[in-house]
């Protein structure tokens, strides 16, 4: 065990864990770990401040070694739930299911014969997970129920996560009500606090993505809401970066679609350190906001750059040749997409599902119109129509009205095409999508002008291009930079103040006054309120911070690569060999697939192993010598913003709503700025 010095380090990183400062607790707990603790009761601690402050490779080596600890000392249940806790982290940020699989095995065999503990509710709700992700939704409908049934008496939050999980299965299955009710419920339950950060985060987004992948977008927004006003205060690990990518889905729909690829680009850097395969996720929405926008070669880099990542970049990609004129390789794009789907496993659309077959289907049908192949469109829409009846989603039955009218305008059938463009711009109306409703609109002014109706085609025609003209113009704005002399403010307005008085700040926002201890984030955090609108490169307010006078826009930033440094090897030691690890549990997995006959499952690991060899292929340059990853720059985008927001949450604390307008107005990055509503906001002085 530790030696008296090192048991104090290691209270001091409970204390600082107590307090959220998670990466002050990681830097105590490793110094301890290096000198030489690695008994049990440590290693989960460690495992938990690892994955809050950003070091998920560590995380999961401490829960292996905890699980390795509790074989060696003979107790097999808490062996058994840290083989899960590595199986749970597996699942919901690499979704390596090969590995997650055998983690599970593991725990089953530890448990058998044991009385109903935690770990087997734990056990119950990740091996529902892993069944449904990976297409068994037969399977794992057991699994779930076990999880609600022994969570209910022993572990509230492994119920929770069953009941989530149960819902979802419902829904898949077609009982919507049902599992919409449900999900409810969970939710509501959730809000009252009773569950642990990590659980409590899990839930909301697996409720969110639920909703999602049902396309039942009111719903969603609404407990998108809830899940940032939690995130504000609560959220650990990967959890914020999942609400901004949940944001940047509900922005992009409502036709905010600078706002939207802001939260995407914000989600991506706050997700690098977690996902693996699921960094294809925040880089779809991105590639999908962009074609939105208009921006077709930035869609592309960012779909081209989840297909890297091992993800399904469709129907996206296609719609990208679509839009670039290549109307042969969208078609071929998404043909395949449709008749050879990639098992890559996604918590909005979970494989083999119809739900993940629709927006397949609605690509198609406008890609297949567009190569004169109306048979094929037909096709198309007449399934996409069976999905919407089966699930009475209305954006579900608003695509699959605008397709049918595609179809119908294709053969010539303008009566039908009018009635179909006409509703499904109603549904569009309705539900809140403004680009939807003017693409439906496009096509009623289509079908009106075929039908003979040249006056009202012409109305149609120039309310949908007013609607896009808006979207676009929303997209272009900029808040305007101010100048040296923005500090004269208008003495009627009312004027928030941000002052340093010493060792605090002295900040009045809202007629309120509130003295916050300083911090480096708070230093920024004045730089930002002092230029409302202005970007700042983050290796300015780093070079600001260090004495060196701030740059002019095309100069070089102040602090140099050899005062800043890189951010190390694109893989560090130990991910590597967490990498080999995860290789060796796939290899595994391969083989009792192929002894089990189960070419899914083979075909599936095979994909796994495919991307992890290439992972550590790009990190490792010629010769065998280690990639360095980020530049100066990267290093002061994930320090600038981790001191930015660590100063949010300390300013929250003392004054919740000028925590809450910062979050909302700050803008971190490679590029930070401050950019409040202007219909809202008031000055600051400095």
């Amino acid at each position: 065990m530790c030696d008296e010095g090192s048991e104090a380090v290691v209270q001091r990183g409970r204390d600082a864990a107590a307090r959220g400062d998670w990466q002050g607790a990681f830097d105590l707990l490793v110094k301890a770990d290096t000198g030489g603790f690695a008994g049990p009761a440590e290693l989960p601690l460690l495992g938990e401040v690892a994955y809050a402050a950003g070091h998920l490779d560590v995380a999961i080596e401490a829960w292996e070694r905890a699980h390795a600890a509790c074989v060696q000392a003979g107790d097999h249940v808490a062996a058994a739930a840290a083989a899960v806790r590595v199986a749970m982290h597996l699942l919901f940020d690499t979704t390596l299911m090969a590995p997650v699989r055998g983690w599970l095995a593991r725990a089953e065999q530890l448990l058998d014969g044991q009385g109903e503990t935690p770990a087997h509710a734990w056990l119950a709700a990740i091996r529902a997970y892993e069944r449904m992700l990976t297409g068994d939704l037969i399977g794992a409908g057991p699994w779930a129920r076990r999880a609600i049934d022994v969570g209910a008496k022993c572990d509230p939050a492994a119920c929770a996560i069953g009941r989530v999980a149960e819902a979802r299965l419902l829904i898949l299955d077609g009982d919507v009500r049902e599992g919409l009710a449900l999900l409810d419920a969970v939710g509501v339950a959730t809000v009252s606090g009773d569950l642990d950060a990590l659980s409590t985060g899990v839930v909301y987004c697996e409720l969110v993505c639920a909703l999602q992948g049902l396309a039942q977008y009111d719903v969603a927004e609404q407990w998108t809401e809830v899940m940032e006003r939690w995130c504000r205060t609560s959220a650990i690990g990967s959890l914020h970066g999942r609400c901004r990518v949940h944001r940047a889905e509900i922005l992009r729909l409502r036709g905010s679609c600078a706002e939207a690829e802001h939260e995407a680009l914000e989600a991506c850097d706050e997700l690098r350190p977690y996902l693996r395969r699921e960094m294809g996720w925040p880089l779809s929405e991105l590639g999908r906001i962009r074609l939105r926008k208009g921006d077709i070669e930035g869609a592309e880099r960012a779909l081209l750059a989840a297909h890297g990542a091992g993800w399904d970049p469709q129907p996206g990609l296609a719609l990208v040749r679509l839009a670039q004129g290549d109307v042969a390789a969208a078609v071929d794009c998404i043909r395949d997409a449709l008749e050879r789907p990639r098992r890559v496993p996604s918590k909005e659309l979970p494989l083999d599902t119809e739900l993940r077959r629709a927006p397949l289907l609605e690509a198609q049908v406008e890609i297949e119109v567009a190569a004169g192949n109306v048979d094929r469109a037909g096709s198309a829409a007449d399934e996409l129509e069976l999905v919407a009846t089966r699930f009475q989603s209305k954006a579900l039955v608003a695509g699959a009205a605008l397709a049918q009218g595609r179809v119908c305008l294709a053969k010539g059938d303008a009566v039908g095409a009018e009635r179909l463009c006409s509703e499904a711009a109603r549904l569009w109306n309705e539900v809140g999508a403004p680009y939807e409703a003017a693409r439906a609109r496009l096509g009623l002014a289509e079908a009106l002008r075929a039908g003979g109706s040249a006056d009202q085609a012409a109305l149609e025609h120039q309310t949908a291009r007013a609607l896009l003209d808006r979207i676009e113009a929303a997209q272009t704005v900029e808040p305007e930079a101010q100048d040296d002399g923005h500090d004269q403010l208008d003495e009627t307005a009312a004027v928030n103040s941000f002052r340093r008085e010493g060792d605090y700040w002295s900040i009045v926002f809202e007629e309120r006054t509130v003295r916050v201890r300083d911090l480096k984030g708070m230093r920024y955090l004045a730089r930002l309120l002092a230029h409302p609108g202005r970007e700042f490169h983050v290796l300015d307010l780093v070079a600001a911070e260090h004495g060196v006078a701030p740059v002019e826009r095309g100069q070089t930033a102040g602090p140099s690569r050899s005062t800043l440094g890189d951010a190390g090897e694109m893989l560090d030691a130990r991910a590597k060999d967490a990498y080999r690890r995860r290789l060796a549990e796939i290899e595994e997995d391969i083989e009792q697939a192929r002894a089990l006959g189960d070419a899914g499952r083979a075909a599936q690991a095979d994909a796994e192993r495919d991307f992890l060899v290439r992972e550590l292929s790009r990190a490792v340059g010629l010769g065998g010598r280690d990639r360095r990853a980020a530049s100066a720059s990267e290093r002061a985008r994930v320090g600038v913003t981790r001191a930015v927001r660590k100063a949010i949450g300390q300013i929250g604390e003392h004054h919740p709503r000028l925590g809450e307008h910062l979050d909302r107005a700050i803008r971190t990055g490679t590029s930070c700025a401050y950019v409040p509503d202007p219909r809202a906001s008031a000055g600051w002085r400095l």
